[in-house]
């Protein structure tokens, strides 16, 4: 049973706690929970522990292995929205994180752009004509309210709806999609209800052709995926002219090889589970596809705008030490990475 209701507490902007990414300073999450349902995702084990409470007086027993199958719209306050706005705008830059180019992101722990689904079809319509209403007030208020940035990050087509908007932010907005694979097939067992990747890289070109700038998410790219499969996504998407390219590969969070192995299972295909057996497992393949993504990316002519997203995990001191200067300091470069901003990429490819 689809789970889809108004949650209680209205959506907000707040400072976020990424480290390593730079992807923004603040997020807004108009949702608890994302029916895209993609298996990997980390975000079920932080609802598991915070909300798990408020969510079964809303019907969902098991935050975690109920992932995919709940999205609550946030209630929507414009007066208390506009406080986290203001709040947000007054922050001085030198407290602000340096790599998040005092964007917001929207969104850092669902999509923005999903469809609802469940209850009763007049409701479900209600309930998603609200969403776009929301989505679009939000925007409207960051443009004409602050002098904030924007950076948006979806796995949905839908986001065209918005791109007249997105025109008129220029350069303060960036607008980006979760593009791992090329494969429509693959995708289904990772990402089973997200639109494919194929529409997505479709809705990028729509972008590029209506003068919006933007960037892509090759993450989290798959264990199945080999230098020919990186290649073929990175190659597509350097096509495009992208601010930024971040990359990651899978992690391990919680109970989320455990949905992955299921959904391998439901849909009879193939899913290489040994490199999550264990974590030294874990590390090489971690280790191997990231520096094999950048190793292409620079062949492709991306490097400078190709930003690896090496899991805390892999900068320990102890990996430090068992793996030598050379990738300690591989390590720090990536982590120190400042993500370029449109206006910066414009006077760059410019010069």
């Amino acid at each position: 049973m689809l789970n889809t209701s108004i949650w209680k507490n209205g959506v907000t902007i707040n400072r976020n706690n990424f480290k390593y990414k730079s992807l923004s300073c603040f997020s807004i999450n108009p949702f608890v929970g994302c029916q895209h349902a993609c298996r990997f995702c980390y975000v079920p084990s932080v609802s598991a522990i915070k909300l798990k409470g408020q969510l079964a007086k809303l019907g969902v027993v098991d935050p975690d292995g109920e992932w995919g199958e709940y999205a609550f719209l946030r209630a929507w306050d414009e007066r208390a929205f506009l406080r986290s706005l203001f709040a947000a705008e007054k922050i001085p830059v030198a407290e602000l994180n340096a790599d998040g180019n005092r964007a917001v992101i929207l969104s850092s722990t669902t999509d923005p752009y999903q469809t609802l689904r469940g209850g009763e079809p007049g409701e479900s319509t209600a309930l998603n004509l609200q969403v776009r209403e929301m989505v679009r007030r939000m925007l409207e208020l960051i443009r004409d309210r602050s002098t904030l940035n924007v950076r948006i990050l979806t796995r949905s087509p839908l986001a065209r709806e918005d791109f007249d908007l997105y025109q008129t932010f220029g350069n303060r907005l960036v607008f980006g999609m979760s593009i791992p694979t090329l494969d429509d097939r693959l995708a289904r067992l990772y990402e089973p209800k997200a639109p494919s990747p194929s529409r997505r890289l479709e809705t990028l070109r729509l972008a590029v052709s209506k003068g919006i700038s933007v960037y892509a998410a090759v993450a989290p790219t798959y264990p199945e995926q080999g230098e020919a499969e990186l290649a073929a996504v990175l190659g597509e998407i350097g096509g495009l002219n992208p601010v930024t390219v971040f990359h990651e590969p899978i992690q391990i969070r919680s109970n989320n090889v455990g949905r992955m192995k299921m959904e391998a299972e439901a849909v009879g295909l193939p899913f290489r589970g040994d490199v999550f057996e264990t974590t030294d497992r874990w590390v090489e393949y971690a280790v191997g596809q990231l520096r094999m993504a950048e190793d292409v990316a620079c062949q492709l002519g991306l490097g400078d705008r190709f930003h690896p997203w090496p899991d805390k995990s892999l900068g320990t001191q102890q990996r430090r030490r068992e793996r030598g200067a050379d990738y300690s300091a591989w390590v720090d470069r990536c982590w120190s990475r400042i993500s370029a901003w449109p206006s910066k990429n414009l006077e760059r490819m410019a010069a």
